[in-house]
């Protein structure tokens, strides 16, 4: 995707020249202004590629539908129009949640202070507010940006003081969500205000709702993200602390999975989000203490066809395996069995492939018992045939060469079977292939006792070569 940026007037513009200028019909005026934009490395992604209707006979530029939809909103909520609001309302959502181009559009043009307005102005009809948080939450996918101090209290009193209404609490968690992916001040402003407990207790007020409680865990979840590149560092070590310490986080989430046994959606999200607080060795045994450890290896067997779901329930296992006691449990319940027919049924899937790589890597881990069970259970050849199909994918064939290092550091009667195989040809080719493969990869040949070659590179100083 291109990293520069043009206003959405150019792209009109250049689209209404194609029409003009070169007789082009609508649609092919766009597609041409696409492809002349993209091949100059313009990202496109905020722009709203649609030919915008002619100028009036008065020469006035006309709008996109967007932002006649707007117009009409705020015409609305100027007249504190109440009647009017709910049609508006429905047809601004809409129209929001159809692209990001069309909502960035919006809020370039004075979109959230309507909105923002329309919540206020909708304080005192439920059915009416809710309508306006949702429109709210859409707003404000992909732009957290627009939400400010005010708006953030607005929705932190609609969460304290609707608790007990599920679809309110819903919207309400929408936003945060929204607000926070990518925007680490958001998201501390939040923490300071006390949203978590909020969102705990979302979770447990509202335990029989299947889509209350997976947007409160995955609300809880960015909380822990450091995900915003304009921030050196973030605080989502300390909020992952905040959660489980504070809030209880872990029994509820763990709790919460009793309830959606056969909701593979619901599940993996819990799972996502426990993998996200599995920061300190402790948290990591609470989790098998309380049972986690028994559902997600109960839910990878289950829905071993989903790969979202198996993606998700890998990552975990690998999160809760960096404490060494937990290690020996999740073998134990015979997870390494599951991992390596995951990797196997999904060798396709490069992300699966990399995660269940990784999670036998970290059961690996100083663990000479553990790497006898992986072992027997095939865990080596499907690493090698991971990396045999995903040649390009530098992740992939980083964890799979951590592995191999893994099974044989402690474990030298591994080597001649693990070579057997044909790991150095395939270790040898990722490390000439990947600049980021290459200490993991030479780390790995030597401990197999193959002969390795010292890369050498040119550092463009005086001496030329550095090993």
């Amino acid at each position: 995707m291109g990293s520069k940026q043009i206003a959405q007037e150019t792209f009109d513009d250049a689209v209404q020249e194609n029409i003009t200028e070169f007789e082009m019909d609508p649609e092919e005026a766009v597609r041409e202004a696409v492809q002349q934009f993209e091949s100059q490395g313009v990202d496109l992604s905020n722009i709203v590629k649609a030919v915008r209707p002619p100028a009036s006979e008065n020469g006035q530029r006309q709008k996109h539908q967007i932002l006649l939809t707007l117009d009409s909103l705020g015409r609305a909520v100027a007249e504190a129009d109440v009647a009017e609001l709910p049609q508006q309302l429905s047809a601004f959502a809409a129209q929001c949640k159809e692209q990001l181009a069309f909502r960035y559009l919006a809020g370039q043009n004075g979109a959230y202070p309507v909105v923002f307005s329309a919540c206020q102005l909708a304080a005192g009809d439920r059915d009416l507010l809710l309508q306006a948080f949702s429109t709210l939450s859409a707003l404000l996918d992909g732009q957290p940006d627009l939400l400010d101090a005010a708006g953030q209290e607005l929705v932190l009193q609609s969460l304290r003081e609707r608790r007990e209404d599920a679809e309110m609490t819903l919207a309400g968690l929408r936003c945060v969500r929204h607000a926070c992916l990518k925007h680490e001040q958001n998201r501390q402003d939040f923490v300071k205000a006390g949203i978590l407990p909020l969102l705990t207790g979302a979770i447990v007020q509202h335990g029989h709702s299947a889509e209350v409680v997976r947007t409160a865990a995955s609300a809880l979840r960015v909380m822990t993200f450091d995900d915003d590149i304009r921030v050196p560092f973030g605080h989502a070590h300390d909020h992952a602390k905040m959660i489980v310490l504070e809030n209880d986080g872990l029994r509820v989430l763990i709790e919460a999975a009793k309830a959606f046994t056969d909701n593979s959606g619901v599940l993996s999200e819990l799972c996502a989000t426990l993998s996200r607080l599995s920061v300190r060795n402790e948290f990591c045994q609470e989790i098998v203490d309380l049972g986690g450890l028994n559902f997600m290896v109960t839910l990878l067997a289950d829905c071993m066809e989903h790969p979202d779901v198996v993606r998700q329930v890998l990552s975990a296992i690998r999160a809760v395996a960096g404490n060494d006691d937990v290690k020996d449990a999740i073998v134990e319940a015979g997870a390494t069995d599951l991992i390596v027919l995951a990797i196997s049924q999904h060798l396709g899937n490069p992300q699966i492939c990399e995660q269940g790589c990784a999670a036998l890597c970290m059961l690996a881990l100083r663990k000479p018992e553990n790497c006898g069970v992986i072992m027997e259970g095939g865990g080596a050849l499907a690493a090698l045939q991971a990396m045999k199909a995903h040649p390009r994918e530098v992740a992939v064939q980083k964890q799979a060469c951590m592995l191999i290092r893994n099974l044989v550091s402690r474990s030298r009667d591994f080597s001649r079977p693990i070579l057997e195989m044909g790991a150095e040809n395939l270790i040898t080719e990722a490390r000439a292939a990947h600049r980021d493969c290459d200490d993991v990869a030479r780390a790995a040949l030597r401990d197999l006792g193959c002969k390795v070659e010292l890369r050498e590179l040119w550092t463009g100083q005086k001496g030329g070569l550095a090993q």
